[in-house]
């Protein structure tokens, strides 16, 4: 079982990829912002964050900067999931740091395979 924060200002979204992810057996900390998600992410440490780009205050490429200048937080897996469907904001989210990126609206199943792919990726690079 993996520990997953999930940020998104849109309480719907959220509850979905919240209880997906926990259907998997995954413990999830859901926040509503970036501030709350870097918080979460540091009070203790997450196996994999899930993160809105587009929210009010801090926004999810401002979150996934703080994670990546963190050194507490070095490799953690960091998951874009956002509307903003353009090349250049793809572009943008991987040279923040994003480990994957995938784009609203989207399937529950996917996002799983892909959480599931990158916590097997992060758990063989640390083993």
């Amino acid at each position: 079982m993996a520990r997953i924060v999930v940020a998104d200002d849109d309480v719907d979204i959220r509850e979905l990829v919240e209880f997906k992810l926990s259907t998997l057996g995954h413990e999830i900390v859901a926040v509503g912002d970036g501030a709350a998600a870097i918080a979460a992410c540091q009070a203790q440490r997450p196996d994999l964050a899930v993160l809105d780009v587009m929210m009010p205050g801090t926004s999810g490429l401002d979150a996934i900067r703080a994670i990546r200048a963190d050194p507490n937080l070095v490799g953690l897996p960091v998951i874009l999931l956002t509307a903003r469907a353009q090349e250049s904001d793809v572009e943008t989210g991987f040279d923040s740091g994003a480990d994957d990126y995938i784009t609203k609206p989207f399937s529950p199943r996917e996002l799983a395979s892909r959480v599931e792919a990158l916590l097997s990726r992060s758990a063989e690079g640390s083993s």
